[in-house]
């Protein structure tokens, strides 16, 4: 019996052995083996360079409201009677370099209404990409549905306009200020450079299209379909330079195309085609913010227009602008910008009803104070005169208002 445990003790004790030389046996050649490669980290994908951002517009219009019968179809809908608070725009933007030479940039409207009693759905504004056609990128081609470069205010952002609503006499040119095509911009660095900052500073710019920008479009308006088989054409030229510490960018445009018009009364006179010479060209100056502004605009031009002595749709003449001073001042830690915009039109807005021809002049004081990046305040008070023609309509209105807007950017 005691053989047997001493022989288990002495099979133990080889075991334990054992396993000790074949544990020092691994540990040195661990210490031989060359150590294993570190993974590389992989390389960001093209959705990790996508940014998320936006904004909304929250409205109020009717204070000391003197005559709840004035209202607009082209800027605010929620001006005049039945109306209370509204979201003007609520914005959310997806933008991006997915590719060392193609920005993507989409833009959805989450307050667009699908009718006048449906409120609220998402709409699609812009889905372009830019492809550069150099490594410094100052050659470019836009491709999608953008904003069409034709005027400084249409270009601008409704983030960074100081105006409530655009001026009527060259927001008419496109409703929603865009339309789908094919856009060439160009830009040397030195420029790129000086619009990305101005954006940066929150100085008014219109943003980024080049001091020349060529393009070809359908001519019909954004989320509209082709109604014709032409196309319209734009140019712009915009340069930007400076005079000691102040910088002035004076710019010229022009399109030129045939509209079909997309809503005609039953009764009135058209051509059988329902398609118009559609044709403008503008100016603009504009003085940056540094601290005194001035933005400066005028058209002219032909399209088709309501005629109310032969109840007729025909080509035209238009005119029209608006000029716009401001002061930029700093308050706290934030910024406060007075403004006043005069502007008149004469001429048809091609998108609405019959053509309708229009008259119009209007003054909008106001007073913008952006207490924290994220938070805007805008009041006004406008003093407006309104006179419209279709086949079933004579409109004439004049009246007095005060509008609120909040604007949270995020």
């Amino acid at each position: 019996m005691l053989l047997r445990i001493q022989w288990i003790t002495f099979g133990l004790l080889c075991l334990c052995v054992h396993a000790n030389s074949q544990t020092t046996s691994a540990d040195s050649l661990a210490k031989k083996a060359p150590a294993a490669a570190v993974k590389p980290a992989s390389s960001p994908k093209w959705y990790d360079k996508l940014s998320l951002r936006g904004y909304a517009q929250f409205r109020y219009n009717r204070l000391f409201e003197t005559n709840p019968d004035l209202r607009c179809e082209q800027c605010d809908r929620s001006i005049g009677s039945g109306q209370t608070f509204s979201f003007r725009r609520a914005r959310l933007i997806f933008s991006g370099d997915v590719h060392e030479r193609v920005f993507a940039y989409i833009q959805f409207d989450y307050s667009a209404d699908a009718s006048s009693t449906s409120k609220h759905f998402l709409q699609v504004r812009d889905a372009y990409f830019d492809l550069a056609l150099d490594k410094k990128k100052e050659y470019r081609l836009r491709i999608g549905q953008s904003k069409v470069p034709f005027g400084f205010e249409n270009l601008q952002s409704s983030s960074n306009r100081l105006p409530f609503d655009r001026a009527d006499a060259l927001n008419s040119a496109a409703a929603n200020e865009r339309d789908f095509g094919v856009f060439f911009m160009y830009a040397p660095q030195k420029k790129r450079e000086f619009y990305k900052n101005f954006t940066s500073e929150a100085l008014k710019s219109s943003g980024d299209y080049g001091i020349f920008a060529f393009g070809l479009y359908n001519g019909q308006t954004a989320n509209r379909p082709e109604q014709n088989d032409n196309l319209h054409a734009v140019a712009r030229l915009s340069y930007p330079f400076k005079i000691g510490k102040q910088v002035i960018e004076p710019g010229i445009q022009a399109y030129s195309g045939k509209f079909t018009l997309l809503s005609t009364t039953k009764g009135v006179k058209t051509n059988e085609d329902l398609t118009y010479i559609d044709r403008r060209v503008a100016a603009s100056v504009v003085l940056y913010q540094q601290p005194f502004g001035i933005l400066a605009e005028y058209n002219i031009g032909e399209s088709p227009s309501f005629d109310p002595q032969s109840d007729s749709i025909r080509v035209q003449k238009l005119n029209g602008g608006f000029i716009t001073a401001s002061y930029r001042t700093k308050l706290g830690k934030g910024f406060i910008n007075p403004y006043a915009r005069y502007q008149v039109y004469d001429g048809a807005k091609k998108h609405e009803v019959d053509a309708r021809k229009y008259e119009m002049n209007e003054l909008e004081i106001g007073v913008e104070w952006l207490p924290l990046k994220n938070m805007e305040f805008t009041v006004a008070y406008v003093i407006s005169n309104r006179k419209y023609w279709d086949y079933a309509t004579d409109y004439a209105e004049k009246g007095n208002f005060l509008r609120i807007q909040v604007q949270a950017n995020y």
